[in-house]
């Protein structure tokens, strides 16, 4: 499971700031380069020991994710949570990724609150609380144009993350493609956006329509950019798939799903959150 940004802590905020304070500023370019190494190697370690990882982002639950907290300590937590559910070996390695991913998150960390007061000095960032999707812009894995004209037609899009390397994620697709077919009708749509295919990956996007044409899964995948509000968004998801909800605005309302939809307690969610927009929707013409 690809999980990326940490919801970082004070202590490590306070930290990070006495680093960058002493260090030379980069280039915007140079800190994103070094940002993609770092996930890269986060991401490494999930398909390094991926059984292991998938069994934690499954027992993942979004009432215990603290935003104000370290990703590292919250991985930690989920584990320690549901100890009695891995053998002594599966928690001697998660013990040690977790360590890497403490380290790999504290430099993630440095870069990001230097990538923050770049973007704070400079006059022309005046997006504050901006929805990522409000001047979005994508390719379909045919390489057609995709912009907000996506959302706008649609009372409600439903919007899926995944990548595809994440068991739950592809265990899914069917189902999604199943909700896909009932929205049309209710004036919605399904979307997929794999977090492998950023930029245009040509390999990633060829091996996740392979995965999709497996499970018989029809609903548009978008790439997106990587340095995109949207792009960026993506990266900061902290487990693997979680799907939210966009109104025909660009907004995110209602609550992420974190977990797979095929299991009944989340799609049930998702059905009554999907309901409550279409009715606002219909209730704003």
């Amino acid at each position: 499971m690809k999980t990326k940004k940490t919801f970082i802590s004070i202590f490590t905020l306070c930290i990070a700031l006495l680093l960058t304070a002493c260090s030379t500023k980069e280039a915007p370019e140079a800190s994103d380069t070094k940002l993609d190494d770092l996930y890269q190697q986060e991401n490494q370690l999930f398909a390094d020991h991926d059984d292991e990882w998938n069994k934690v982002f499954g027992m993942m639950n979004k009432n215990t994710a603290d935003p104000s907290g370290n990703y590292a300590d919250y991985l930690a937590d989920t584990i320690e949570s549901n100890k009695t559910s891995f053998t002594d070996d599966e928690l001697k390695i998660l013990a040690d990724d977790i360590e890497t991913i403490r380290k790999i998150e504290e430099q993630i960390a440095e870069i990001e609150i230097g990538n923050t007061a770049s973007d704070n000095s400079d006059p022309k960032n005046d997006s504050k609380d901006e929805s990522p999707f409000k001047n979005f812009s994508g390719q379909d894995f045919d390489g057609n144009s995709v912009d907000g004209s996506l959302f706008s037609e649609n009372a409600v899009t439903v919007v899926n993350f995944w990548f595809t390397g994440c068991k739950p994620c592809v265990a899914e697709l069917s189902k999604l493609n199943e909700l896909n077919d009932t929205l049309q009708s209710m004036g919605g749509e399904v979307i997929g956006i794999n977090t492998e295919t950023f930029d245009g990956n040509e390999a990633a996007i060829k091996e996740a329509a392979a995965i999709l044409e497996s499970q018989k899964a029809e609903y548009r995948n978008l790439s997106v950019n990587s340095a995109s509000d949207a792009g960026k968004y993506a990266s900061g998801i902290m487990a693997f798939p979680t799907t939210i909800l966009v109104d025909r605005n660009g907004n995110i309302v209602g609550d992420p799903v974190l977990g797979g939809i095929d299991n009944q307690d989340n799609y049930d969610a998702l059905m009554d959150q999907i309901q409550s927009v279409i009715d606002a929707d219909s209730a704003n013409k």
